[in-house]
């Protein structure tokens, strides 16, 4: 398959369903091994993945059918009951809190800013991303294959921000009379 500039009208791509094997008691351990370590990934300086990867990685989830592409948004993505214009991954487990939003403002940190993320669907861009497999190519494609094959240039127009945390401000010495 040749991914051109233009769409055609009538594209398809094939569902992924989250693999019913992983559920229950060992999944929910695996999801906070991959918390833990998506958290340690940020340090202590909050420290957030790359401007190349993150596109990957909202190209993974929202698509890009908003700047007049083909690729629809993730069939699991879920928009909040909490927070207006957020979003969450239905297919992970987290839930819908602040803290599991795949987007924030620039200057806050959220899910897709961590360096190490791990996706259900292991999906380009994210920590535990797998190859697809030479069926995904047959007609309807998935949603993997096609990132896969999308240009470069077409990834570099997804529009993000990864904002800087604000250093704390510098502690004050205390200062004695001696």
């Amino acid at each position: 398959m040749i991914v051109s500039d233009k769409p055609p009208d009538d594209v398809q791509f094939r569902s992924v369903p989250v693999d019913p094997n992983k559920r229950g008691i060992k999944q929910k351990l695996s999801m906070v091994q991959s918390f833990a370590v998506a958290l340690a990934s940020r340090n202590f300086g909050n420290k957030k993945i790359n401007t190349p990867i993150k596109q990957l990685r909202v190209l993974s989830c929202f698509g890009n059918q908003d700047q007049g592409g083909i690729l629809p948004p993730c069939e699991h993505l879920i928009d909040s009951d909490v927070g207006e214009g957020k979003n969450y991954c239905g297919a992970c487990g987290c839930g819908d809190k602040k803290t599991t939003w795949l987007v924030q403002e620039a200057d806050e940190y959220s899910k897709l800013d961590y360096p190490k993320l791990a996706c259900p669907l292991q999906m380009p861009g994210f920590t535990n991303y797998v190859v697809s497999t030479p069926d995904e190519a047959e007609e309807p494609v998935t949603r993997k294959y096609y990132i896969e094959n999308v240009d470069y240039k077409e990834i570099r127009k997804v529009p993000v921000k990864i904002g800087e945390q604000p250093a704390p401000p510098p502690k004050e010495e205390i200062k004695t009379n001696s």
